[in-house]
C-alpha cells in the first residue's frame, strides 16, 4: 500500500500547512488515516477506504449525470 508525506499530501488537496495539521488530526483520531512512523507516511486506513467507497456513492446518488471519477 503506498502512502504519503505531509507536503505531497499539501499540495494534492491545496491546504495550507495549518489546514493540513488540523485535517490529519481529525483524520487520525476517526481512523480514516494511520502514520506510519518508520516511513513517515500517512496511509489510508480500510475504514477510511470504506469511508471515501460510501462518499462516492452518495455523490452518485446526489448527482447522476455528474462524471463518474475515474
Amino acid at each position: 500500500m503506498d502512502g504519503a508525506i505531509k507536503t505531497k499530501i499539501m499540495y494534492k488537496a491545496f491546504l495550507s500547512f495549518p489546514q493540513l495539521k488540523e485535517y490529519l488530526t481529525v483524520l487520525l483520531e476517526r481512523g480514516l488515516l494511520e502514520h506510519v512512523e518508520d516511513e513517515n507516511e500517512y496511509r489510508t486506513t480500510d475504514k477510511g477506504k470504506q469511508f471515501l467507497k460510501m462518499y462516492k456513492e452518495v455523490g452518485q446518488i446526489m448527482f447522476p449525470r455528474a462524471k463518474k471519477a475515474r
